[in-house]
């Protein structure tokens, strides 16, 4: 017989805010989200002075997420080379990959487009990788969907003492901004958020 466990009271709160948060994402019109979109690529061009071979990281927007695409074309317009997370199979797995943006693409079980090509790159020497998120808060600390890929993908930053790259930039809106997220052991925080109002460090970027 199969046990199912509550949730202990930091998982249950932060379930409960990943739900309001995704409810309120769903509002957003695509007017806005492409005004956001093109506001959050302005931000970037002026605070993160991309250059010409950077590897950059972005992500394949879900219809609820802020559009990625103007994030790409500027880093494609300074030079970059641009990556995009590919989720391991089988599911147990729960990998993630970063392969070049070019050639084919197939979505995968969530929806995602992924690249179907084998110019895979290793987490460690990206540049920049921009992280779509659910909600943020000033200290770095970010809620996803609860996968935790990105966690995964990037816990080796937790045995670094000094040296952090590469540069974890959470992508979203200002309305996903909370005052406090309950950390978990396996959170790798990110160092700069950017939303339509603007980029800021985080205390712990």
């Amino acid at each position: 017989m199969r046990v199912t466990l509550p949730d202990s009271p930091p998982d249950a709160a932060r379930r409960k805010l990943r739900a309001s948060l995704v409810a309120r994402r769903r509002e957003v019109t695509p007017g806005e989200r492409a005004h956001a979109a093109h506001a959050v690529a302005a931000h970037a061009a002026r605070a993160l002075h991309l250059r010409a071979g950077w590897r950059i990281a972005a992500y394949a927007a879900l219809p609820g997420e802020l559009d990625s695409t103007p994030l790409i074309e500027l880093a494609r317009a300074r030079g970059c080379r641009i990556y995009l997370p590919r989720i391991d199979t089988p599911r147990s797995a729960r990998g993630m990959r970063f392969l070049e943006m070019r050639g084919a693409v197939r979505r995968n079980r969530l929806g995602i487009e992924e690249p179907q090509n084998s110019a895979r790159i290793g987490a460690r020497w990206l540049d920049v990788v921009f992280l779509p998120l659910v909600g943020f808060d000033r200290y770095g600390l970010r809620l996803g969907t609860g996968g935790g890929y990105y966690d995964r993908a990037f816990a080796f930053r937790h045995h670094r003492l000094a040296w952090h790259a590469p540069r974890l930039v959470g992508i979203g809106y200002a309305f996903q901004e909370v005052p406090r997220i309950t950390a978990a052991a396996h959170d790798v925080r990110l160092d700069a958020v950017i939303t339509e109002k603007g980029f800021f460090r985080c205390s712990t970027g």
